[in-house]
């Protein structure tokens, strides 16, 4: 049986298949169309029926996308909730791909999928409780015990991203507005938009994320830009582990790919876990950014169960 699952990101829609071992069938990308939602789900419809045809057989599909599906009553019920990519909120995703392709779909939140994806075949396979988190254009997080992903009584397990920062400095107690509608969230920190602004406010410097982890080695600005972060990110996991105690946490989205990390945050986050001894492993994704399509494909396991309503 072949499995389908798309990446639906706020810059690009990647599909790909997997056979019944977890081997990569075929892979295709294209560009998320901008703000629109009816061509937004076109280009899903397409990349599907272009797989399909490329491989000359059906199979099931399954999504990573940004947000949730709500479950309040109502109006509201089945729809996208809580997406950055904000053109999707409102809207019944689920419902028009099912009818468009005459199928049953399962879709799940991206941070979800990547940490299925993580947990089932990669950095994380094995482990009883694993967190995954997106450092990207926002911060996400998803967390599955037993190889299952926890999506919560209010489809938001794993949402880290919307909490303050903990254990705030004198100069972060207020914090910048988030989408969301609440101030100082650990998205207005730790997300790769949120470096490069606090690195702006701080140096009168404009640098991307990217280019400030590059320069960092030379730069004393953006070493200091580097040691702010690590600890901003020490202590938001921090009260993952004593909340949810995971055996592993694996990193995804761009802000990932930084080596020092893995080294240096687990030795600050020892200072901030209620516990003598920290025995949780940090640790790179094994598929990188394919892991979201990955995930999403790997939503039709057994033992993934899932109600879209």
């Amino acid at each position: 049986m072949i499995r389908f699952g798309i990446d639906l990101g706020g810059t690009k829609i990647e599909i790909l298949a997997l056979d019944e071992s977890g081997s990569e069938r075929y892979r295709q990308r294209v560009a998320t169309p901008h703000g629109s939602y009816v061509e937004t789900l076109d280009a899903i419809v397409k990349l599907v029926t272009d797989g399909e045809t490329a491989l000359g057989e059906t199979g099931t599909v399954g999504i990573a996308t940004p947000g949730a599906i709500s479950r309040a009553p109502a109006k509201n019920a089945g729809r996208i909730k809580n997406a950055n990519s904000t053109c999707l909120n409102g809207e019944p995703l689920v419902d028009d791909l099912q009818s468009a392709l005459s199928r049953e779909i399962r879709i799940e939140n991206d941070a979800n999928c990547f940490a299925l994806s993580e947990a089932t075949d990669g950095a994380a396979a094995g482990a009883t409780g694993v967190f995954g988190v997106i450092l990207g254009t926002g911060t996400g997080g998803g967390i599955c015990i037993n190889g299952r992903i926890l999506t919560g009584a209010n489809a938001i397990g794993g949402e880290w991203g919307h909490n303050p920062l903990p254990w705030p400095r004198t100069d972060e107690r207020t914090g910048h507005a988030c989408y969301c509608g609440q101030h100082g969230c650990i998205e207005t920190w730790l997300s790769g938009t949120a470096l490069a602004r606090h690195f702006l406010e701080d140096t009168g410097r404009v640098l991307s994320g990217a280019e400030i982890v590059a320069n960092a080695a030379h730069d004393p600005a953006c070493e200091a830009a580097l040691l702010a972060y690590e600890d901003r990110l020490a202590r938001s996991l921090a009260t993952i582990i004593n909340v949810i105690d995971p055996d592993v946490i694996v990193l995804g989205g761009g802000l990932s790919n930084v080596p020092r990390w893995y080294a240096s945050v687990p030795k600050l986050w020892t200072k901030y876990v209620f516990s003598d001894y920290v025995a949780t492993h940090l640790v790179p994704p094994k598929f990188g950014d394919s892991s979201g399509a990955r995930g999403a494909a790997w939503l039709w396991n057994s033992n993934q169960t899932q109600s879209n309503r």
